[in-house]
């Protein structure tokens, strides 16, 4: 196809559509289709097929931006191109996020940064023009999830856009790339990343750009919050860790502490605050560990006092927390703040202190039972929840014994059992004593069972309190939320009461938590 034939037919595209626009108002056409016309002609090069992609709008603005760039633009490279027409062309992005709590808030991020740039976010099911995909590593499984949707995708949308990022595509990239991949990033630089996803888009050129975790020293601050609709925002404080236990590769994918700075912290919450959020989750690789990098090393319950009195009359919900950080000091810092939602999640991973020392963890059974204590002290009626580990190498069976009546004795609120999974690179890989499938299954069963247990003791211990609920969504007949310690709640009604809170009367049980009556 010669250039004068191709301006020919992006002519006759952009003239019915200008039509169809004045009669409609809007018409779909393939964007990307007379997108790259554009760009192919204005580097004086031939179209030899036509792409065809995902359906989005053309409305007037974009037409006569595009009539303007082919007519007055003899040459233009890839940076120009964008410049000056990609940021009134509106694609639609579909994300989706494997994992822990800060791959959602940067799933987020990157959302907000890409609506910001006049962008549109699509549901990932649906038809876009491009699919992110935030991967997680924590475990094997993990690592298979991520590949097998990349798969899925790019064999449903061969002419979209594939990206990816995160934990999996920080340490094993060349795995993704065999994949077929058109945007690679890692699990830093959130914002760079979303310049790619618009470069790669524009030029039809494959970005790359996969740091070395280990090196960095920055705390890359993005847009806190997510999508309007939602009721419960997450803030990010804090990446990285360097507890190195033996088991897991996220310090190798994450790198070093690094920690937002107070006074950052503190204006995002006021601005989630002002947003209409109700609740807001301070969240980190290892929040346990926020400060420890900043001028004068402070601790994380002075971010949690400044977080309560900056928003008093939103709810403050912790992430995972490392035992150690709770102390007596710590409980009475924060104990005062009416707003600090009555939740602590603990990271145990195993009930056994010769298991914990093979795991490299920094604290025994003791250590963490204080805590538990401490916090069922200063926090009466509280929900303690936390991870565990079975199958670990060479646990034996008295060791798993000696866990599971560990944690009979904590009494946890609600549990998240993970049989062991090896991660090439750490030192629990090259451990003797590797137990198969059949333990960690049978294991793993015997460990549910008894958190089932202990989470529907919880439960029946709120029958009879009033608890005050956040109503995020309507399930059928219910009205549904969660109450400050985390469980969800029922309440049958015609009502729509998201975003408000409420008191309720717990009165029974009910699916995945309680049912009750508004008062």
């Amino acid at each position: 196809m010669n250039v004068r034939l191709t301006y020919g037919i992006t002519v006759f595209l952009l003239i019915v559509a200008i039509i169809l626009s004045i009669i409609y108002g809007e018409v779909s056409v393939s964007m990307n289709d007379v997108q790259a016309y554009f760009y192919h002609i204005l580097l004086g090069q031939e179209v030899n097929t036509i792409p065809s992609s995902a359906i989005t709008y053309i409305r007037i603005p974009h037409i006569i931006t595009a009539f303007f760039v082919i007519f007055n633009r003899q040459t233009a490279d890839c940076a120009g191109f964008q410049q000056e027409v990609l940021v009134n062309l509106t694609m639609k992005f579909g994300f989706y996020t494997l994992g822990c709590k800060v791959n959602q808030y940067e799933t987020q991020a990157m959302e907000r940064l890409l609506l910001q740039r006049g962008q549109e976010i699509g549901a990932f099911e649906g038809d876009c023009d491009a699919y992110v995909v935030n991967t997680c590593s924590v475990t094997a499984v993990a690592d298979k999830k991520s590949r097998a949707m990349l798969r899925r995708c790019r064999r449903e949308h061969p002419q979209a856009l594939l990206a990816v990022c995160g934990c999996y595509a920080q340490h094993a990239a060349e795995d993704l790339k065999a994949l077929g991949v058109d945007v690679l990033g890692g699990s830093a630089g959130r914002e760079e990343f979303v310049e790619m996803l618009l470069k790669a888009l524009n030029c039809g050129e494959k970005q790359e750009k996969v740091d070395a975790a280990l090196r960095r020293r920055e705390f890359e601050v993005l847009p806190a919050g997510g999508l309007e609709e939602r009721t419960r925002a997450m803030l990010k404080v804090q990446d990285g860790c360097t507890n190195f236990c033996t088991y897991c590769i996220i310090p190798y994918t994450r790198g070093p502490v690094r920690s937002a700075p107070l006074d950052v912290a503190v204006a995002q919450a006021k601005e989630l605050a002002d947003r209409g959020y109700r609740e807001i989750v301070v969240t980190g690789i290892e929040i346990a560990s926020w400060g420890r990098d900043l001028p004068g090393k402070p601790e994380l319950s002075v971010l949690l006092a400044a977080l309560c009195e900056t928003v008093p009359q939103i709810r403050i919900r912790l992430g995972s927390l490392e035992p150690r950080i709770i102390t007596r000091e710590f409980c009475e810092k924060i104990a005062k703040y009416p707003n600090l939602c009555p939740q602590f999640h603990l990271s145990m991973q195993s009930g056994s202190d010769s298991v914990l020392e093979r795991m490299h963890r920094k604290y025994d059974t003791k250590r963490y039972l204080e805590s538990v204590d401490l916090l069922n002290e200063f926090f009466p009626g509280c929900a303690v929840t936390t991870d565990m580990i079975v199958a670990f190498p060479g646990e034996t069976e008295a060791e798993f014994a000696e866990s599971l009546a560990f944690i009979r004795r904590c009494r946890f609120a609600d549990m998240h059992i993970f049989p062991y999974s090896r991660r090439p690179g750490t030192p629990a890989d090259k451990m003797p004593g590797q137990h198969g499938n059949a333990v960690k299954e049978q294991r793993s069963r015997e460990a549910i069972a008894v958190a089932e247990e202990l989470r529907m003791d919880y439960l029946k211990g709120l029958l009879g309190s009033v608890q005050a609920v956040l109503f995020e969504e309507n399930q059928g007949e219910y009205a549904t939320g969660h109450a400050p310690n985390y469980c969800k709640v029922y309440v049958k009604t015609d009502e729509n009461w998201h975003n408000e809170v409420k008191n309720v009367r717990i009165t029974g049980l009910y699916q995945d938590g309680l049912t009750g009556e508004a008062e």
